[in-house]
């Protein structure tokens, strides 16, 4: 008997959700008013058409690069042109200005690190004072917006 019950009360939910369903069907749409015609305006028509900024010849990107290593200007580079980076950065590292690079030259960045996190000046590094030598993270980009 319970499930009689069961099966005419399922029936009655159907009926009622098939009935709402067709009941809940929209009207059509209300019209919009038409837009007014267009009409033209004289005082708008005889303005001088807005300026126009001379676009710049856009350079490829290896051009951009020639250009920077070509320090007289001169259309080739030669080859004090081409080192002259390279001699700067060695010139940085020699210390001593004899022209050699020695091992202490070209580390005296790490030497430098690991002598001043070595707080108590035993000649080696605990883990606090190794955490020091961490790089620091990058600043955030502030947005240009």
């Amino acid at each position: 008997m319970l499930r009689f019950l069961a099966g005419a009360a399922s029936c009655f939910l159907m009926m009622t959700g098939a009935f709402l369903i067709w009941q809940s069907h929209a009207q059509e749409a209300p019209s919009l008013p038409q837009a007014p015609p267009v009409t033209d305006v004289p005082s708008m028509s005889t303005a001088p058409a807005p300026l126009q900024a001379p676009e710049a010849t856009p350079k490829s990107r290896e051009e951009r690069r020639f250009s920077r290593a070509d320090k007289d200007k001169n259309g080739r580079i030669e080859r004090e042109e081409q080192m002259a980076p390279r001699r700067k950065a060695f010139a940085k590292l020699d210390k001593n200005g004899n022209g050699t690079l020695s091992f202490d030259e070209w580390a005296v960045k790490s030497i430098d690190k690991f002598a001043g996190a070595d707080r108590d000046r035993s000649g080696w590094l605990t883990p606090a004072e190794f955490a020091t030598t961490a790089p620091k993270p990058p600043k955030k980009k502030r947005c240009a917006c």
